[in-house]
């Protein structure tokens, strides 16, 4: 096993869903989007967000899956690999691990002053049994995650746009929004930075930002994702989405996170060795005050 730990550069519900736009509506809107403007919006966004007094609490439900089949093996590639069917029919296939199945369930509480963040979980529950542990600690096997609310600071806060190329590159509906796709690519010739990039579902009208996701170099250590592929000879794809469907005083929180590791074989089809989901739910907010300096 290895452990990531995420956004190193900045300190991780309602579900969303998301559908295809329709194709006019999308193009008129790519069209009439002032990226400028769109970008000054979300700077002033990430600037209130950075100087905002926070304290809240929710629960905090993670689902974690793992498949170990490959971790001390190559895929099966050779004759000897089939396995029968029935009818007669035999296909060459692997022997597979039973996959590990963990879930925990914290009341989680966030709060933020002075410049500083302060995260305190209560583990209620691991694997469906009850429990009381205060001052817990993350028990995920394979990601190790921070929170995620800073996370827009990282890619569209003023300081950090000059070091990016920005692009509306598509459109979607979320929770009946139309809203646009923006991408940010670290600059051609830039010196490396731990910056983050990825891609933003923005409403260009009000700047909410529905969801991210990140660029897989953005992962700390990724590079055991890397060398995972390169040992069973499959491509990594790595998968890092948050989702942002709570509101309070203009400032949007947390609602899902999802972090899914998956290899591709030479068809393209993929091999999924860990996947974990956070849920936020019941928020209870007690302070948030924007603007506080």
């Amino acid at each position: 096993m290895f452990i990531a730990a995420l956004f190193p550069a900045i300190a991780a519900e309602a579900e969303v869903t998301s559908r295809p736009a329709q194709t006019k509506p999308a193009a008129q809107l790519r069209a009439n989007v002032d990226l400028e403007a769109l970008l000054k919006k979300t700077a002033e966004y990430c600037r209130k967000l950075e100087n905002a007094a926070l304290d809240f609490i929710c629960r905090e439900e993670i689902s974690e899956k793992i498949d170990p089949t490959y971790d001390g093996k190559k895929p099966a590639a050779t004759a000897s690999d089939w396995v029968s069917l029935p009818g007669g029919r035999w296909i060459k296939g692997e022997i597979r691990s039973p996959k590990i199945l963990t879930s925990y369930i914290y009341d989680y509480q966030c709060v933020r002053a002075g410049g500083e963040i302060r995260e305190n979980r209560t583990l209620l529950s691991e694997n469906g049994k009850k429990i009381n542990e205060p001052n817990a600690r993350l028990k995920t096997a394979i990601f190790v995650f921070g929170s995620v609310l800073l996370s827009p600071v990282g890619l569209l806060a003023k300081r950090f746009q000059g070091d990016c190329d920005y692009a509306i590159v598509g459109t979607e509906k979320i929770a009946r929004r139309l809203v646009v796709i923006l991408e940010a690519k670290p600059k051609s010739g830039a010196p490396e930075t731990t910056n983050l990039f990825g891609k933003a579902w923005i409403d260009s009208e009000t700047a909410d930002i529905l969801k991210i996701e990140w660029d897989k170099s953005r992962v700390r250590h990724h590079e055991s994702v890397e060398k995972f592929g390169e040992r069973i000879g499959w491509k990594p794809r790595l998968t890092i989405r948050s989702e942002f469907s709570a509101e309070k005083n203009g400032i949007r929180f947390p609602t899902r996170f999802q972090i899914q590791e998956a290899y591709l074989n030479e068809r393209g089809r993929a091999f999924v060795r860990s996947e974990t989901n956070v849920v936020y739910k019941d928020f209870k907010f007690f302070t948030v005050e924007v603007d506080v300096r």
